[in-house]
């Protein structure tokens, strides 16, 4: 497979708005153009085939990220969770990432995008493709309006929770070994959300819902059920990773998952550890597409907010998964589906288009 033949990769999650909001916010901006020190840029996209994806708006708590990776580099964790944050503290902070990325869009680093025919037209175009998405719905307000305005604004994405609990739902903290069956699941509030976003056509992500707050989707949402990073339980026993009952009620609704490149949710052992040979990837892949099928998998690489393969530490290395992936003995067809083919599927059904 040569660099011309290579596929772009649409991604299922990056975190580079919230480093470039704690690098100066707008200011911060052009770096995304001329090189940052982070896993995603422009010049990074090209030498890599990164054609884009869900660029998440993340709301921070304030976590000792050091003791955090001393913790999960341990061969048993439970960290606890942050407290939540109120919708008050929390709409500055997304109003701010949101600005950014519209930011960038007027500086022609990327085009946020409503649909899937502009994600094609996008990336046919070579330039980066954006959606919109909410991790974590703390700016999200009971009454859902913020949801209506977000909406007109371009959001099509958004995850209930980030593993720390809000008025919508819980999500599951990070522990490892353990099964995602921790606590309870959506609130009355979280229904109403569920039901406003099928109504809208904004996709839910289920990745750092608890396994409750899962079934609780798949018993009330019409849409496809959708993890945009996450892994094979069966392989790494971590809360964060799906269980292959899960992953069946993924593949009855015709959804799908994207591999999360988050080495902690990797590893046999979970720990957040870098030496990670892009075998291990392969083998989450091929349990995957073995659950779900070859058209309900895809890559959701959580970078500029993990710890990824240290073969892999940017975007600019994906050709090297590519790679792996001929070399497993994945065909071309296979491999363009895993790297934009299937998010590209499952956004039609979702959108309504």
């Amino acid at each position: 497979m040569t660099g011309q033949t290579m596929p772009l990769v649409f991604d299922g999650h990056n975190d580079v708005l919230l480093k470039l909001y704690r690098a100066g916010g707008k200011a911060a901006a052009p770096t995304f153009l001329t090189g940052r020190d982070g896993a995603i840029d422009v010049l990074r996209a090209r030498a890599g085939g990164f054609g884009g994806g869900f660029f998440a708006v993340y709301i921070p708590s304030s976590v000792d990220m050091d003791f955090k990776m001393q913790e999960m580099a341990k061969a048993k964790y439970d960290l606890p969770l942050p407290d939540p944050i109120d919708w008050e503290d929390a709409l500055p902070v997304a109003m701010s990432q949101i600005a950014i990325l519209f930011d960038l869009q007027d500086r022609g680093a990327l085009t946020v995008c409503r649909t899937a025919a502009q994600i094609r037209k996008t990336l046919e175009a070579g330039h980066i493709a954006a959606i919109l998405h909410i991790e974590g719905a703390e700016a999200i307000d009971a009454e859902l309006n913020t949801l209506e305005v977000l909406y007109q604004a371009g959001l099509r994405s958004i995850g209930p929770v980030w593993s720390r609990s809000t008025i919508f739902g819980y999500g599951v903290p990070f522990r490892y070994p353990s099964t995602p069956d921790i606590g309870d699941g959506l609130t009355d509030h979280g229904l109403r959300l569920i039901r406003r976003c099928n109504e809208l056509g904004i996709m839910i992500d289920l990745s750092h819902l608890n396994e409750a707050g899962f079934w609780d989707v798949a018993r009330h949402s019409a849409k496809p059920l959708v993890a945009t990073h996450s892994n094979a339980h069966a392989i790494c026993p971590h809360s964060r990773n799906l269980t292959d009952k899960q992953l069946a009620a993924i593949r009855e609704s015709d959804g799908m998952v994207g591999l999360n490149f988050a080495v902690a949710f990797l590893r046999d052992d979970g720990r957040m550890l870098p030496d990670v040979p892009l075998t291990q990837m392969l083998r989450h892949l091929d349990h995957l597409i073995e659950q779900l099928g070859e058209d309900r998998v895809g890559l959701g690489s959580d970078y500029d907010g993990a710890v990824v393969p240290q073969d892999i530490t940017t975007c600019a290395g994906l050709p090297k998964l590519r790679q792996a992936m001929a070399q497993h003995g994945y065909g071309e067809a296979l491999i363009a589906k895993l790297c934009h083919e299937n998010w590209l599927r499952v956004l039609e059904i979702t959108w309504g288009e």
